[in-house]
């Protein structure tokens, strides 16, 4: 796939980085509040993301309408199925016991399946690449170990309650990244056989998936019914001035951050935190939608999984999580071998190419 321009990487870096990992501060405010939420999260980032998305389809010949899509519809529902289903079962896992970290690092894994897909069919990776994978398999491996012993629970499946629950919530994490394996390639080749835009992907990966609530809707009301009966926050009476002054009031303007205090103060803080889950996801999502239409789905996984670091770092340190010696093996395993794979995929190999081609066009000169 063609090269990202230093400027469009800057801005999908930024995309990604910051909406992501803003993004994981309102899903951990959101679990702790209501940890059964998965699915109104899941809902409201569908409804925000399709109305966000919406003016770049739109004709600029015939107002109102939309320009027609390069990808056949029948393709876009495909992959949006896949999508919608991967979202439920990832947000679905938190009512499983389990923890926003393990989360980050189990989704992980995606690399690991995303290779073996791109095995299947038919590519073909160097040692370093299959070594970097190894040792984040390792590494996911070793990070749910240490998360189910600090829960007081066991791997193995036993027919007790809580480690049945939580080896549900493995399953469901493993079925979804297998899952996400294979939407990846196909995205990848969809992209490749029709040049889709990201924006259109964006679009219609969301708005069709929206129909696919409707049997769910009585679930939805109860989880918002929920969120809406959580009191305010209380941001002007927890900060004191002087320390607002120091941070905020440096970086904006007195009557923007009054106005962000009083639109805070305004909602029940579920309701408040589900709005900035909403506007961060579509930050993040569409950083990941730009890095897809230009690089390979391994490279993305990987890639992502350095935004991993930066989210786990988040979750552990603000929201005060254990983190045991077994945890840190296995999170610097999972973030190592990613930084690895990357340096292998974008820097290593791509020299030697340019070596070898170098060389081969020194031999024709000879002849």
């Amino acid at each position: 796939m063609a090269a990202i321009p230093a400027a469009g990487l800057l801005s999908t870096v930024s995309l990604i980085f910051g909406g992501c990992c803003s993004n994981v501060f309102a899903l951990e405010a959101l679990i702790r509040t209501e940890p059964n939420s998965g699915l109104l999260i899941t809902f409201f980032q569908f409804v925000f993301t399709t109305l966000a998305a919406l003016p770049t389809q739109l004709s600029a010949n015939s107002p109102g309408s939309l320009h027609p899509p390069k990808v056949p519809l029948s393709r876009w529902a495909t992959i949006a199925a896949m999508f919608f289903t991967i979202n439920m079962l990832n947000n679905w896992a938190f009512a499983f016991s389990i923890s926003v970290p393990v989360h980050i690092i189990l989704r992980s894994f995606g690399s690991v399946t995303t290779m073996c897909a791109g095995v299947i069919r038919g590519k073909r990776y160097s040692t370093l690449q299959t070594l970097s994978v190894v040792l984040l398999t390792f590494g996911v491996l070793v990070s749910a170990w240490a998360d189910s012993e600090s829960k007081g629970k066991s791997l193995s499946i036993e027919t007790e309650a809580s480690s049945s629950e939580f080896t549900t919530g493995l399953g469901i994490l493993l079925i979804a990244q297998l899952l996400s394996a294979f939407m990846g390639a196909y995205v990848e080749d969809t992209y490749a056989m029709y040049g889709a835009s990201w924006t259109e992907n964006l679009f219609y990966t969301h708005i069709m998936s929206l129909p696919m609530f409707l049997p769910l809707s009585g679930p939805l009301r109860r989880q918002y019914t929920k969120l809406a009966a959580t009191p305010p926050l209380r941001l002007r009476q927890t900060v004191p001035l002087s320390k607002r002054q120091a941070t905020l009031a440096d970086l904006l303007p007195d009557a923007l951050t009054d106005a962000f205090c009083g639109f805070a103060e305004s909602l029940p803080q579920g309701v408040f935190f589900l709005l900035i889950n909403a506007v961060t996801q579509l930050a993040c999502i569409s950083g990941v939608n730009l890095l897809s239409a230009k690089a390979s789905a391994v490279t993305v996984t990987i890639m992502l999984n350095i935004r991993k670091l930066v989210s786990f770092m988040f979750s552990t340190f603000i929201f005060g999580h254990e983190l045991s010696g077994k945890m840190m093996l296995g999170s610097a395993l999972v973030f190592g071998s990613g930084a690895l794979y990357g340096w292998e995929t974008n820097w290593r190999l791509p020299q030697e190419r340019k070596r070898t081609d170098a060389a081969n066009g020194h031999v024709q000169k000879s002849k």
